[in-house]
């Protein structure tokens, strides 16, 4: 998966500019607030239909503008797109793929597909189970439609439930009702489990194998999934069960306290939980070899790798961990920025200038 070029036009400081990549790494060089950031963003949004960052949609438009337009030039294996995105200062954006407008923002996902970096996502193992979700959650939702559904679906059917639980009705009409929502909960949350988990075996794998090489051979490295339900036998019966287990403790709470929405990931470096005992500098290295597990997790489902984007996380790396970092991503299209490339590894240098691209 190749992008060939970006058009914005009043996005954030840029006011009309293309800018072109190759294959391979392209390094975004230049100070800090000139547009690096915003470039990798206006990216982020033509995959993942929002920023990274929570913001909101006028903020991506230009001072007096009317609204913004992103324009992305895309390759893949066996076709090539072109993604527009028209972003107004209010109401909703518009999406096309190849002049066709889309229905629902859910079908961007998985025609372009990236993997982010940025010093934030570095703090993955740090923060809460929340992030660790969100990650599972969106390497699965690019690359498998079913697991996308599963997750929308679970997610309408848990705020519907919680919403539910907040009202002021008599126990009886309660327990009947939350029957209802707990059986779907189950269904839905069957899917999600099981393919998270299927998902962080072969994670464990590549991430294991990554860690080791950006280490040195130093750590040893296992995922596994953290659930709050047993995992044997069928987990469909077995979430249904631990949901009426807790329900007493969910009306008293007014909130659903058990299920995917509430699970973690395991991460033993050298036999120890690396959330407690991982130094800052084993930490970033777990998310860095994560991330490139995700890759190549990507690769084997879907045939070519996503794009990688790297916001500023060079300066998070000691410099023999930037060169072997770097070098491992020689198949694989990376738009990388920094203020200044120092890495001796070949690479396609774009410097930016307010919004504007110097040569």
């Amino acid at each position: 998966m190749i992008i060939k070029s970006v058009h914005l036009k009043s996005y954030r400081n840029y006011d009309n500019q293309t800018i072109s990549f190759k294959p391979g790494l392209n390094v975004l060089v230049g100070e800090n607030a000139v547009g690096k950031t915003n470039l990798i963003e206006s990216i982020y949004v033509s995959s993942m239909y929002s920023s990274p960052k929570k913001v909101n949609d006028k903020d991506l438009v230009s001072f007096n503008k009317d609204n913004a337009q992103i324009k992305i030039d895309l390759q893949k294996k066996y076709r090539s797109h072109i993604i527009s995105i028209k972003i107004p200062t209010s109401g909703k954006k518009s999406v096309s793929i190849d002049g066709i407008p889309l229905t629902k923002s859910s079908d961007l996902l998985g025609v372009l597909s990236v993997v982010f970096f940025s010093p934030q996502e570095m703090k993955l193992i740090q923060e809460s189970p929340i992030d660790r979700r969100k990650f599972l959650d969106i390497s699965l939702s690019q690359q498998e439609k079913p697991y996308l559904k599963a997750l929308s679906n679970y997610n309408k059917i848990l705020t519907q439930k919680n919403a539910l639980l907040k009202e002021e009705i008599t126990i009886d009409n309660l327990n009947d009702m939350l029957n209802i929502w707990d059986q779907q909960l189950a269904k839905e949350g069957e899917i999600i489990i099981s393919r998270r988990m299927e998902f962080l075996k072969k994670l464990s794998k590549y991430a294991s194998k990554q860690n080791t090489i950006i280490s040195g051979g130093k750590d040893s490295l296992q995922l596994s999934y953290d659930a709050n339900i047993s995992l044997e036998g069928s987990i469909q019966d077995n979430l249904y069960n631990a949901l009426l287990e807790n329900r007493e403790k969910d009306i008293s709470l007014r909130f659903t306290t058990v299920g995917p929405h509430r699970d973690d990931i395991n991460i033993i470096l050298n036999g120890k939980d690396a959330k407690k005992f991982g130094s800052q500098g084993q930490q970033r290295s777990i998310t860095l070899a994560m991330k490139l597990a995700s890759l190549y997790i990507y690769k084997d489902e879907m045939g070519e790798f996503p794009v990688l984007l790297l916001d500023d996380v060079l300066s998070e790396l000691d410099p023999n961990r930037q060169h072997v970092f770097l070098e491992s991503l020689k198949d694989i299209q990376c738009i990388l920025s920094c203020t200044k490339y120092t890495v001796d590894v070949d690479a396609n240098i774009i410097n930016i200038e307010n919004g504007k691209v110097k040569n």
